[in-house]
């Protein structure tokens, strides 16, 4: 059976990955529909080798850009469409079976719940969806029947970990019936594991998109510094394996060698290993239940760094303990709480704030928001929005604060 693929975001990490691991198996795979937001050169590369029938271009712009340049190739039969509306209508079509949820951010939600309820096989590796939406989108996997795969490596990890029975009911299952007692989520620590607290607040964007193990764009990776994603993916969590968030336990493992842990019930352990490279998970899910080569390298034990565990310091974690904390509070909470931080790594990434502001803005932005209560998709959305101007305006009030106390300086 050949899967014909819907990538949403297809010129990102993700989307780069799952390209190539299709490039693999032409025989398993054809490409659909393929979208971008502005990067018209990727896509156009992407056009050139894979043929899709249907592309996306977010920006309109671009999108005219991307028309010329096929024509003037001679791949004008590829349809070109802009806009948000356009990635939910290649998300649902009738001639894809499988989506790739790539998009980086809450931008991701609609497009990818578009593909829920329409029942196709949804590869998840937009975390932002379920943080923000939660038991909204679990719902809409509920009623349309659609299957949900993990792609974050954590995910796929546990996911991999857990009895058939709790993988063919992701987002219902019930773990202690099969026997499960706590999900063990993983986490390098970023970049500053062990960086002096006092020098954090001076760190770059460019120290911060430096991690030592992974290859991840630049918002990802200050999420991972600020353990913020550790955050993210422990909301998601609950909700993929419909759990506490008593029953999930942050885990610092320094080599990213061991992706994730199910811990059982009779005192079994079992995890998840292999090279740190999203092409693993990626290749899982594109095939499941079988299981193909996705191009990386089997792991080497004789020389694999020995095996290091902490416990997470809250301290130089603040973000992580938020999430942790908003998990609890509930949906209110966990919105905003996406959409603030959104807003902060991008100010910080363009210079705006500190890399400890990020925090700042996002605590600032729960205990705004957190009694919000969300009960459609519409509220959803309402709520998202109304964090992002409470944290925008948050964000030129640094700035305006850092630009006088510069001018005081000199």
């Amino acid at each position: 059976m050949t899967r014909n693929l819907c990538i949403l975001g297809s010129t990102g990490s993700i989307g780069v990955n799952t390209l190539d691991v299709v490039r693999l198996h032409p025989e398993k795979f054809s490409i659909h529909s393929l979208s971008a937001n502005t990067n018209v050169d990727k896509l156009l590369e992407q056009c050139r080798e894979f043929h899709p029938s249907t592309v996306v271009m977010v920006c309109d712009v671009a999108a005219k850009l991307l028309t010329q340049q096929l024509i003037s190739l001679g791949l004008d039969k590829i349809q070109v469409m802009s806009g948000e509306n356009a990635l939910c209508e290649i998300a649902q079509t009738d001639g894809v079976d499988t989506v790739m949820a790539a998009i980086v951010g809450a931008s991701g939600l609609i497009p990818t719940l578009s593909a829920v309820n329409s029942g196709k096989r949804v590869l998840l590796a937009n975390k932002e969806a379920l943080v923000t939406s939660g038991q909204i989108f679990i719902d809409a996997v509920k009623a349309s029947g659609a299957e949900l795969l993990p792609i974050d490596s954590e995910h796929n990890a546990i996911f991999q970990s857990l009895p058939t029975k709790a993988q063919q009911t992701i987002g219902t299952c019930q773990l202690t019936d099969n026997g499960v007692s706590k999900i063990l989520l993983t986490g390098s620590g970023g970049p500053f594991r062990t960086k002096a607290l006092s020098e954090l607040q001076e760190v770059t964007p460019d120290q911060a998109c430096a991690h030592p193990n992974w290859e991840m764009g630049r918002k990802i990776s200050v999420d991972s510094a600020t353990m913020m994603n550790k955050g993210l993916e422990f909301i998601e969590a609950k909700w993929l394996f419909n759990v506490e968030a008593d029953d999930i336990q942050v885990v610092l493992h320094p080599q990213s060698t061991i992706h994730s842990m199910v811990q059982y019930k009779d005192g079994s352990v079992i995890a998840q290993m292999g090279n740190p490279d999203m092409r693993t998970p990626i290749a899982h899910a594109l095939a499941f239940p079988e299981r193909i080569d996705a191009g990386v390298e089997p792991l080497d034990f004789f020389n694999t760094p020995s095996f290091d565990f902490e416990q997470p310091d809250f301290e130089r974690y603040p973000n992580l303990k938020l999430a942790i904390e908003a998990c609890k509070q509930g949906q209110g909470a966990c919105t905003a709480l996406n959409a603030a931080n959104e807003v902060a790594v991008d100010a910080f990434l363009n210079n705006q704030i500190k890399f400890t502001d990020i925090y700042k803005i996002n605590e600032t932005s729960v205990k705004k928001f957190v009694s919000e209560r969300v009960a459609n998709i519409n509220e959803v959305l309402s709520l998202d929005k109304l964090a992002r101007q409470y944290a925008q305006a948050i964000v030129v009030k640094m700035t305006n604060e850092n630009s006088q106390n510069e001018d005081k300086v000199m």
